[in-house]
């Protein structure tokens, strides 16, 4: 389903008499109401449901609760986990609301399939492990001298350095970094939390062992980057493509090295460089307040996690007991 067939799906709307070029305009703003990565997802799992629907004969838009509440138990009995089912839930019920139907999701049938899944199943969350401070001076050692090498070793210690999620990391520009005296600024024009883009500058600090501020710096000259995507893909030739690394890149970068130091890399993901920056922050006894200077949280409670398993026998009740 795209974002035009969703405005001009309802026949009760007077967007028929709209000029086409002033309705293109209006589905652009409306398919930016989201980020680019909800919107696959949501379109992703918007085709499962209607292929569901489709086998079955029955409507997807507009679909009743009790179609919503048996794909969803079909889904649940296949293994798919609740969080995944939750996303489903909220791709179905933004559909219909582009294409102006009531919404079937909001249906007590839904919502108490739902509970029932969760209940049945459990809702904890199978968390990547993250990418602690021994672990990446490991892994940007790993680092071969190529450019390919070069490029992995500078976004691993800047992806580290800076928290960033990979979506973050890949979307920087040259222009977005300043070198100054106390490491280097990076300008990050929009995020997960920044979805309007008001921008926010971090700072990165340099490093004695295995330095981000270096390794960028010594990436950019050797790949002679003046302007653009900061990390650009690198072929086996080391050609430099002229494109922007994917996010799923930096995925595969971080699981590469984790396996080259002797991890399971099915234990690690993209997400691992941001949280093992908080982990081993907090582990060090910074202040939470200087980490979400760096992570950009917007609540204390976010963090609480990653400062609890940091500190989870630090002064424990019940040392010395037996």
């Amino acid at each position: 389903m795209t974002s035009r067939t969703a405005l001009t799906a309802t026949k009760s709307a007077p967007l028929p008499s709209v000029p086409e070029s002033e309705l293109a305009v209006a589905v652009e703003y409306a398919r930016a109401e989201k980020a680019t990565a909800t919107r696959k997802a949501y379109a992703s799992d918007f085709r499962v449901f209607r292929a569901w629907c489709s086998e079955r004969s029955v409507s997807s838009l507009p679909a009743t609760p009790a179609s919503v509440a048996a794909f969803l138990a079909a889904q649940a009995t296949q293994g798919i986990k609740p969080s995944t089912l939750g996303r489903r839930v909220a791709a179905i019920r933004y559909a219909h609301k582009l294409a102006g139907h009531e919404t079937p999701t909001g249906s007590e049938a839904v919502k108490a399939t739902m509970r029932g899944i969760r209940r049945t199943t459990g809702t904890a969350k199978t968390c990547k492990a993250p990418v602690t401070a021994d672990k990446m001076r490991a892994m940007a050692a790993e680092a071969p001298n190529g450019l390919i090498g070069l490029r992995d070793r500078a976004l691993l210690l800047l992806g580290f350095a800076g928290a960033f999620r990979r979506s973050e990391l890949v979307a920087l520009n040259v222009s977005d970094l300043t070198e100054c005296e106390g490491g280097m600024r990076v300008n990050i024009a929009r995020s997960k939390t920044d979805q309007e883009g008001a921008g926010v500058t971090i700072g990165v600090a340099p490093g004695t062992v295995a330095c981000p501020v270096k390794a960028v710096k010594t990436w950019i000259a050797a790949a002679g980057i003046s302007e653009g995507p900061l990390f650009k893909p690198v072929t086996k030739g080391n050609r430099i493509v002229d494109a922007r690394l994917s996010a799923k890149s930096v995925a595969d970068i971080v699981k590469r090295y984790a396996k080259r130091i002797g991890l399971d890399p099915v234990a690690f993901s993209g997400h691992s460089l941001r949280a093992g920056f908080l982990t081993s922050a907090a582990a060090k006894g910074a202040s939470v307040f200087k980490m979400m200077d760096v992570s950009r949280h917007k609540s204390v409670d976010t963090l609480r996690g990653y400062v609890r398993d940091a500190e989870l026998f630090r002064d424990h009740a019940g040392t010395g007991l037996l």
